[in-house]
């Protein structure tokens, strides 16, 4: 193939909690080929999505040319924007802080060396959305619920995506009760004010928070206060 089309993606259930990694390379006409994903016990879904990108890279030749389609925009941004500023830094955070996940961010790092990778960000979760990514949010899923690793290496077929899991919108949470007030005093965590959900949603990780849940502003809403820690660090 004169250029390789591919997607990655993981999953926690608890961020963190029960954690898989999964990805998908397509053949020339585009059409799901190849695909693996594998568990990873309890991890953080920043760790399943950059843990999903280390072993696509890992699996396809360095000399072909490589997209690589991914909703994680955590994972696109520490290896693209916020890596050669981590590593001028001594592997410290604009904010001084230790750089989360680095032994992960610096395999990465080594995989992309001399190759040639575009990165493509896609939105999870959408009618009509990526098939590739639609599919390897499903592995991953999987993996993450069965701790069991998959992949036509192993003889299993490709998953076909779940409309209402891994390719439609998600509804939207039903409204009932009298919603929670929100503390006069929120907590803050790294700076940012932490409050209680009102009622269930969704965080931009791709995991669900129940009302009553401890929030905070994340990069593309409103999420876990993790996401936050390891995703607006830079």
């Amino acid at each position: 193939m004169d250029r390789m089309t591919a997607a990655a993606d993981g999953s926690s259930k608890g961020n963190p909690g029960r954690a898989g990694w999964a990805w998908v390379i397509a053949d020339e006409q585009g059409r799901p080929e190849r695909w693996e994903a594998g568990p990873l016990g309890t991890a953080t879904n920043n760790v399943a999505e950059l843990t999903a990108l280390e072993r696509l890279l890992d699996a396809t030749p360095a000399r072909t040319p490589l997209e690589v389609r991914m909703d994680s925009q955590y994972a696109m941004k520490a290896v693209t924007q916020w890596l050669p500023g981590w590593k001028r830094n001594g592997w410290r955070t604009a904010s001084g802080g230790p750089v989360a996940n680095r032994e992960l961010v610096e395999r990465i790092d080594a995989l992309l060396a001399g190759r040639e990778v575009e990165f493509v960000h896609v939105r999870a979760h959408q009618q009509g959305g990526d098939l590739l990514n639609a599919i390897a949010d499903q592995a991953a899923s999987d993996a993450a619920d069965s701790q069991q690793a998959g992949g036509t290496a192993r003889g299993h077929d490709l998953p076909v995506p779940d409309p209402q899991r891994a390719g439609a919108p998600r509804p939207a949470a039903r409204r009932s009760g009298t919603p929670r007030k929100r503390s006069a005093t929120p907590a803050r965590t790294g700076g940012a004010r932490v409050i209680t959900a009102k009622f269930a949603g969704r965080c931009p990780c791709g995991t669900a928070y129940a009302a009553g849940s401890k929030i905070t502003k994340v990069d593309g809403g409103w999420g876990h206060p993790g996401c936050r820690t390891e995703g607006q660090e830079a």
